[in-house]
């Protein structure tokens, strides 16, 4: 089954037939917000708000791990993650999409894992699936990240926006921060000097969750502004939210694209569904 997840300024998919909402509980509390139950075509879509529908979760306090491991509960196999950014390649203009390959992490509060040994929350389950197992026992687990993302769901994604002609770049480099104040002019130069193409507060842990729960994943990046200093005006908040709203149409003409694509491919070359195969100690 196939998940989204929605950033800021994306808190639904219009041409999605809702089917339910579903509040669920998980080890790690509640989901940011009720997860949607859909479909297109006849496929099963989930829709989860990142950030809670009114924007109620800011990026350091959104629930990653209930929202990740809810999907999961759920029966999910693959995930989209939709983020707004800030460009810090020059190339890049506001409106780009990019289909991100690499992260660099700078956050600095936020639990990254589900498998924290004898700090994990007491946890019983019945059934053979290797997440549960290892949480039940209060494993620790170290996960290769070498290839964050999905290679075959960022193939896809890649396609559909070929085939749809907008202007994208099939791979750069995530720089996450905190939050949720923005960057600095000096910390943009820095991430440039590192070799970060976008900024933004949200896809980690996002990603290194949902690797953790074998789950293809992929991001896709809409940049809402110049980074901080690149720009050469105040920054708002307002302005990401507008650009947003401008690209709600090519946004859900993508997804609801990519859902029949995604569930059209039969062979994945990709290691995602193994990611948990050697990684407990």
């Amino acid at each position: 089954m196939l998940a989204v997840i929605g950033g800021s300024g994306l808190y639904r998919v219009d041409g999605l037939k809702v089917l339910e909402e579903i509040e669920i509980k998980t080890p790690f509390g509640e989901p940011s917000s009720p997860i949607v139950r859909a479909e297109y075509g006849g496929f099963p879509v989930l829709f989860l708000a990142r950030h809670g529908r009114e924007h109620a979760f800011p990026p350091h306090r959104v629930p990653y791990r209930a929202n990740l491991w809810a999907l999961k509960e759920l029966g999910v196999k693959y995930v989209l993650g939709i983020n707004a950014v800030g460009g810090i390649n020059r190339l890049l203009r506001p409106g780009d999409f990019v289909i991100v390959d690499q992260f660099l992490d700078f956050t600095k509060s936020r639990p990254q894992s589900f498998y924290e040994g004898s700090f994990s929350p007491d946890y019983t389950y019945e059934g053979n699936e290797k997440h549960k197992r290892l949480l039940a026992e209060k494993r620790v687990v170290h996960i290769d990240v070498s290839e964050p993302f999905c290679p075959t769901l960022r193939g896809i994604l890649e396609e559909v926006l070929t085939k749809k002609g907008v202007r994208f770049f099939d791979r750069g480099t995530y720089v996450a921060t905190e939050g949720p104040r923005l960057e600095t002019a000096a910390e943009i130069r820095a991430f440039s000097l590192l070799g970060g193409d976008v900024v933004g507060m949200t896809m980690v842990p996002e990603v290194v969750l949902a690797r953790e729960l074998e789950l293809h994943y992929a991001g896709l990046c809409v940049v809402t502004n110049p980074a901080a200093g690149i720009a050469g005006y105040r920054l708002t908040s307002e302005e990401v939210i507008e650009m947003m709203k401008q690209k709600e149409e090519e946004i859900k003409d993508i997804l609801l694209s990519a859902v029949e694509k995604i569930y059209g491919t039969k062979v994945w070359n990709c290691e995602c569904e193994n990611t948990l195969e050697g990684a407990e100690v």
